[in-house]
C-alpha cells in the first residue's frame, strides 16, 4: 500500500521537493527520468523509519540530519571495481608521478585522492598499482585518501571485503600477494593496505568538507561530475581547483571534459590518457 502511494505521491510537487533536497545536499540533478530510481528508495527509507506519508517524510529529512544522510546512500550510485580504467593508472605511474617526484626530494610527502571512492576500489587499486608498477613508490611518503558521501560505502571500504565481481579484473598473483583467502564468495585486502588508506566524508560541493582534506599532488574525480548540472560542476571544478596544489594533476572520467567547465586547467595529452593540470 504504502509504494502505490509513494508512487502517486512522488510526482509533481513531491517530486519536485525530493529533488531540490537532493540537488541541495549533494549537487546531484535528478528529474522526471529517475522518478522510478527515487521512488525505489524512498519507500525503502519510509519503510525503515515507519512513516507512511510523504509528507511527514519530508518533515522527517528536514530535521533529521542522519535520516538525510542515511537517503544519502540510498540514492547514491556505487558502481565500481578494480583496476577500472587501468589506462589512467599507468599514466599515474609512468609519467605523472615522475613529474610530480620530480620537483620534490626523497622521503617528501605525496598526496593522491580518490573522490568519490565508493567502497574504495579505486583507492585500493591506485595502491596496488604503485606498489607494482612505480619503482620509487617507497622512495617517497605516497599518502592516499579515498573520500565519498556515502558513509555506507566509506564503511565497506575500510572494511575491505570484496567479491569475485569486484576483483575480477585482477591477475591471479596480485590476488594472492595482497588478499587473504576467499571466504563467504569474498576476499579481504590484507591489513598493511587497509591500513595504508585513509577514508574520509566528503561531499564535493561543499568547500568547507572539500577544504577539511588539505591539498593534493592528483585527485581522480571519474564519473561524478556526470550526475551533475552546470551550476553544480563549476562548483566542483572550483573546489577540485582550490584542493590542487599549483601544477597538480586531476584525472576525470573518458566522458567527462574540464575545458568547457573552468579555464584554469590545462589539458594535456599523455601517451594513456588526457589529464588536466592546474595551472
Amino acid at each position: 500500500m504504502m509504494e502505490s502511494a509513494t508512487e502517486s505521491l512522488l510526482a509533481g510537487s513531491s517530486l519536485e521537493q525530493f529533488t531540490t533536497l537532493l540537488y541541495r545536499l549533494t549537487g546531484m540533478k535528478f528529474g522526471e527520468k529517475k522518478r522510478y530510481y527515487l521512488e525505489r528508495r524512498v519507500t525503502e527509507r519510509m519503510k525503515r523509519t515507519a512513516t507512511t506519508d510523504i509528507v511527514r517524510y519530508l518533515y522527517l529529512l528536514e530535521h533529521d540530519p542522519h535520516e538525510r544522510q542515511l537517503l544519502i546512500n540510498a540514492v547514491t550510485i556505487n558502481e565500481t571495481y578494480f583496476l577500472r580504467e587501468d589506462h589512467q593508472l599507468a599514466a599515474l605511474a609512468d609519467d605523472i608521478l615522475p613529474a610530480i617526484a620530480a620537483k620534490k626530494q626523497p622521503g617528501d610527502l605525496i598526496r593522491i585522492w580518490s573522490l568519490p571512492c565508493s567502497t574504495g576500489e579505486e583507492a585500493y587499486s591506485i595502491a596496488l598499482w604503485l606498489l607494482e608498477r612505480w619503482p620509487l613508490v617507497d622512495a617517497y611518503n605516497v599518502e592516499i585518501i579515498g573520500s565519498d558521501i556515502d558513509t555506507h560505502a566509506l564503511d565497506a571500504a575500510r572494511e575491505g571485503y570484496y567479491s569475485a565481481r569486484s576483483l575480477g579484473r585482477l591477475p591471479e598473483e596480485m590476488l594472492s600477494a595482497y588478499f587473504e583467502q576467499e571466504h563467504n564468495h569474498r576476499r579481504r585486502i590484507v591489513q598493511d593496505l587497509r591500513e595504508s588508506v585513509l577514508f574520509t566524508q566528503v561531499n564535493l560541493n561543499d568547500c568547507a568538507s572539500v577544504a577539511s582534506q588539505g591539498g593534493f599532488d592528483i585527485i581522480l574525480c571519474r564519473n561524478l561530475l556526470i550526475y551533475f548540472d552546470e551550476a553544480s560542476r563549476a562548483e566542483a571544478a572550483q573546489n577540485l581547483h582550490e584542493a590542487l596544489f599549483p601544477g597538480g594533476y586531476l584525472l576525470l572520467g573518458h566522458s567527462e571534459s574540464m575545458a568547457r567547465i573552468d579555464e584554469r586547467f590545462d589539458l594535456v595529452r599523455l601517451d594513456r590518457a588526457i589529464v588536466y593540470r592546474r595551472r
